[in-house]
């Protein structure tokens, strides 16, 4: 079957089982909202934009990642302080973009993910920068510094995080 396949999206078919569909977004939206509240450092971490690009890149339809990428920013902006829509439109072109990248390029490789992760990091926070200041007209600093902590965290936690959940696959 691998060697009739006519792109690499059909030559390498994954899934996973139902409950991970489920769980793995309401576990990120869950821990994200809540555990800031006690432990503020936690915060620098962003788990919905990791469920995001690692089901973006590893299944590789973009129109599903654009609209998955939509609706869990669009539940991460109900949860928090930031308005309505921001990360929505952030998740959503992170999300495409990592599954129009996932069918050309392997994101398999743990040198690429980190790769790729650190830079979609940085370009959420660019988006959300943007829409935030540009957009809504409203004070928001850029810290060269603190993006760069933040994608390094966000990118080794990533790391273990899609290791978990390559565990879990079921591949056809």
């Amino acid at each position: 079957m691998a060697l009739m396949a006519s792109t690499r999206r059909e030559a390498d078919t994954q899934s996973f089982p139902l409950f991970v569909y489920l769980l793995t977004p309401l576990l990120a939206l869950g821990l994200q909202s809540f555990v800031p509240l006690v432990f503020s450092h936690f915060s620098i971490l962003d788990l919905p934009l990791l469920v995001v690009i690692y089901f973006a890149s590893t299944l590789r339809t973009p129109i599903a990642a654009t609209i998955g990428g939509a609706i869990l920013g669009l539940a991460q902006d109900a949860l928090t302080h930031q308005p309505l829509g921001v990360f929505g439109i952030a998740k959503a072109c992170i999300g495409y973009t990592a599954a129009s990248l996932g069918v050309r390029i392997d994101t398999e490789s743990p040198v690429s993910r980190l790769v790729f992760t650190f830079l979609f990091v940085f370009l959420n926070d660019a988006i959300d920068w943007v829409l935030v200041r540009h957009l809504l007209a409203r004070p928001m600093p850029w810290e060269w510094l603190h993006e760069l902590i933040r994608g390094v965290v966000n990118t080794f936690v990533a790391l273990i995080f899609f290791a978990l959940l390559d565990r879990l696959k079921q591949r056809e």
